[in-house]
């Protein structure tokens, strides 16, 4: 090897030192997993060369014999040494990956790093720090890598003390890929051992389809010849060996190095599908939500492997994405191995695999669902607002994804969504035909709202909906196996049917006696409202706004416009309330007009929508307040 060139210092990225300063001084409940994440790493490098070599002219002549990762440990160094023989990196790659880490979530992870887990590291890989999570065991760290394609004289050398800045130079390196060395701390003498080693190699990365080689014994001090390499793990490729072969412990590690998770999946599927085509599901529901869920640039979690050769990351085409969550490995024996992406998006296929991982995914939801309630609770607490996106997104599959959402209603005993339509069907009241929704900006608004009054006095369930993917939701699922879903703030209230005779016969009455005051009012409104009338939806409150029919549901409606209101509200008002029959009686048409208006704004805010004159309302609210209370002394 030649000479080196100078030596250049860089100061890391202040997000990096802030990492490292965690791995450094943190205490971690297991620093077994900074050999399963440079390992990780080394695998992966392995993989890219494979597919780099299909895509890159130029790589083609890199040999692709022997693909291996080697472990070794000297006891007189102190040092742990992992080697590969992947595509390694230039200068510019290594400073742009491991200088800085700005693309890698970290401002995400330091936020979800709180109380307790700031002692454990559970949430390295997830956030793709991984490489960093070397420190927990050692003081000093020295990569030496070469990317394939470059000369031998372009070999670069990185070492850094994890205290703030790192060196790098121009070295000689006649192999491509990378030598990582890490100078252990005083106190992590217990890894400079070969039963050591193996044992953490066997327990998180048995299932890495490449081998990975050891020492058979270590060389005795003063001998020439160097011990032989043996591997130390299963080298195959997990989801190709027949089940009966595979624990639910394999599944478990294998999941935690492809998802970069620490923590076991929820579940799993593992389906070799034969016939037309031929290929492999190896695929995991993971039990708590990546950091990069809500990123839209961030990757689906499935990889794509054509005859165990890893060729991408799916970036939608074999996963919707409803289903970005899911984690694992589809393996395809029917398409080439130098498959492109514009492949990919016109293959029959790719569009038979995706159909059937997806309906095999809904399929795992459902038997967990109901065989597994617990953790299908836990499921909707980490994924419920992502799955509801299918509903709009998979018309084919709408059926089923309706039947695996789950809500809040004015029957739960608490804010946990627990009910599916298929409960809430069971529970309708003889008579009710349709399934009543309530959209409002949150889910506190939503039980809380008037316009649930009289469903509650009736006792007949209503759906909460308060997130924001509910609006999506209710405008792409009208129906549930026959039952219209129908918003009870929307429309004149269809309870009619289900009221008895003397019901009716208040209502009727009622709503004659006061046709003059709707009149008053409406005039008062103006083009506020379109329409004022009275209603039976009301049974405590004075007066609530609905959209007429067939406008667009009014929540929604306000939503889609950002603020405000639709265009067009109906004001409703409480037939039996005192205030509305103390109104009627109004001689002041200035005093009716300031109540009408008060009246009109109390009901824009129970909406959660804004108001547009607040100084106004507040003033006018007071003056009629004021005036009360002199009529009372």
């Amino acid at each position: 090897m030649s000479a080196p060139t100078d030596q250049e210092r860089y100061s890391f990225q202040a997000e990096v030192v802030q990492l490292l300063d965690l791995m450094i001084h943190s205490l971690y409940s297991n620093k077994e997993i900074f050999l399963r994440e440079v390992i990780s790493n080394a695998s992966d490098a392995i993989d890219r060369l494979r597919f780099a070599k299909l895509t890159e002219a130029d790589l083609a002549d890199e040999s692709d014999e022997s693909l291996e990762i080697h472990v070794a440990y000297d006891k007189d160094a102190r040092t742990i040494t992992v080697s590969d023989n992947g595509i390694g990196m230039s200068r510019q790659e290594v400073m742009d990956n491991i200088g800085t880490i700005a693309k890698s979530g970290t401002r995400e992870f330091f936020q979800a790093l709180t109380g307790d887990q700031r002692k454990d590291a559970t949430l390295i890989g997830q956030f793709g720090v991984g490489f960093y999570s070397s420190f927990i065991v050692a003081d000093r760290v020295t990569l030496t890598t070469r990317r394939a394609g470059l000369p031998a004289t372009e070999g670069v050398r990185w070492e850094s003390d994890g205290r703030g800045d790192y060196s790098l130079e121009t070295v000689e390196r006649a192999e491509r890929g990378t030598d990582l060395v890490l100078h252990l701390r005083e106190e992590e003498d217990d890894l400079l051992n070969g039963h050591r080693l193996r044992t953490i190699i066997q327990k998180y990365s048995d299932h890495i389809s490449l081998p990975i080689l050891m020492p058979s014994e270590q060389t005795a001090a003063g001998e020439d010849e160097p011990a032989k390499d043996t591997v130390v793990n299963r080298a195959s490729a997990l989801w190709a060996r027949p089940k009966s072969e595979i624990s639910e412990a394999d599944y478990n590690e294998f999941y935690k190095h492809v998802a970069h998770d620490f923590a076991d999946p929820l579940a799993h599927l593992h389906s070799k599908m034969e016939g037309t085509y031929e290929y492999t599901l190896l695929l995991f529901v993971p039990a708590s939500a990546p950091f990069d869920l809500w990123m839209p640039e961030a990757r689906h979690g499935v990889k794509l492997h054509v005859q165990r050769v890893f060729i991408m990351d799916d970036t939608g085409q074999l996963m919707p994405n409803y289903l970005r969550f899911v984690r694992g490995v589809i393996d395809s024996a029917d398409l080439p191995l130098n498959v492109s992406r514009e492949i990919l998006q016109s293959s029959r296929v790719v569009d038979s695999i995706r159909s059937s991982a997806v309906k095999k995914v809904l399929r795992l939801l459902k038997d967990l669902a109901e065989k597994e309630p617990d953790k299908y609770a836990t499921f909707w607490g980490e994924f419920g607002d992502v799955l509801k996106e299918g509903v709009a997104e998979d018309y084919s599959n709408r059926d089923d994804i309706a039947k695996l959402l789950r809500f809040t209603t004015t029957k739960s005993a608490t804010d946990t969504p627990d009910t599916s339509f298929e409960d809430y069907v069971s529970r309708m009241k003889e008579g009710q035909e349709k399934i009543y929704y309530l959209l409002a900006p949150s889910p506190a608004a939503a039980k809380s709202s008037p316009h649930l009054e009289i469903f509650r006095k009736k006792g007949i369930e209503v759906l909460l909906l308060g997130e924001a993917i509910d609006n999506w939701l209710i405008t792409s699922l009208p129906d549930f196996e026959g039952k219209r879903l129908q918003s009870v703030a929307q429309g004149v209230s269809d309870l009619g049917a289900m009221e008895d005779e003397a019901e009716k016969e208040a209502s009727e009455k009622a709503g004659t006696d006061l046709s003059g005051l709707v009149e008053r009012l409406k005039k008062s409104l103006g083009d506020k409202v379109t329409d004022v009338r009275t209603t039976n939806r009301l049974t405590t409150s004075p007066a609530c706004i609905v959209a007429d029919e067939p406008d667009i549901e009014m929540n929604l409606a306000r939503r889609m416009r950002g603020s405000g209101l639709p265009s067009q509200p109906v004001l409703e008002i409480n037939p039996e309330h005192a205030l509305v029959q103390r109104l009627d009686r109004e001689t002041d048409e200035q005093r009716l007009s300031d109540w009408a208006n008060v009246l009109y704004n109390q009901s824009v805010l129970t909406l959660g929508a804004r108001i547009e004159e607040p100084a106004a309302f507040v003033g006018q609210l007071n003056d009629l307040l004021m005036t009360l209370a002199e009529e009372s002394d």
